[in-house]
């Protein structure tokens, strides 16, 4: 992978209706770095940093006293990671690759000085911070009030990440009928979107659990499904 498809994933962000100046500094002064599947890029109160994901899936979780976890954003290609924090500091989450990642790290002090000192950089902030907003509130909605398909999709992504393997695999050990009761469906409903994710070759089935082997393909569903 070039240094092509990083320019290329920024154009395609939000940092891309950044000034030139601006961009070319912080093309010059970051630098991208390969992740492996199953890392852990922040923990809780972390230092802040940003990050441009040029390939790959990350997941953005909370974690309960008691070690439970909610998935509270998934970031994608052309996503850009770590805006809240670096306008109000270390935050209460982590992140972890859910497939193996290219990522180009931002240099947050040369963003931060420019978003004070230039107006057009402070909105493109401001901008971006609404739509993760915008994003987040989506996301509940879809928990709330989301099709089969799309609940489906979303709970075998946030139980495979808890239960991720050091070699990166995502399987979600669950049956169809534990399955069905989370989401609130029936067996044979459940039954059947499995069946259309594994036509697509989203994920494989046996008794008791699914491996997912597109990740990113899922997270789709969870957007973007069929009508159920």
């Amino acid at each position: 992978m070039g240094d092509g498809d990083v320019v290329a994933a920024l154009a395609g962000s939000f940092l891309g209706g950044l000034p030139d100046e601006l961009i070319g500094r912080l093309l010059a002064t970051g630098d991208r770095v390969d992740y492996p599947a199953g890392s852990t890029l922040y923990r809780e109160r972390s230092s802040p940093r940003a990050v441009l994901v040029v390939r790959g899936l990350l997941r953005v979780y909370m974690s309960s006293p008691e070690g439970r976890q909610v998935t509270v954003r998934y970031a994608r290609a052309r996503d850009v990671l770590g805006i809240a924090v670096l306008v109000a500091g270390p935050a209460d989450v982590g992140v972890q690759t859910l497939a193996d990642c290219t990522l180009f790290r931002i240099d947050a002090g040369l963003l931060t000085t420019a978003a004070r000192n230039d107006s057009r950089v402070g909105w493109a902030l401001a901008q971006e911070l609404s739509r993760r907003l915008y994003e987040n509130l989506q996301q509940t909605a879809v928990n709330a009030f989301g099709t089969v398909r799309q609940r489906v999709a979303a709970h075998l992504l946030d139980l495979a990440s808890t239960q991720q393997s050091p070699r990166g695999e995502l399987v979600a050990r669950v049956s169809q009928q534990e399955l069905a009761d989370a989401v609130g469906s029936v067996r044979e409903v459940v039954a059947r979107v499995l069946r259309d994710f594994r036509l697509a070759q989203l994920v494989a089935t046996s008794a008791d659990s699914v491996h997912i082997l597109d990740a990113t393909g899922l997270h789709d569903q969870t957007w973007n499904p069929d009508d159920e």
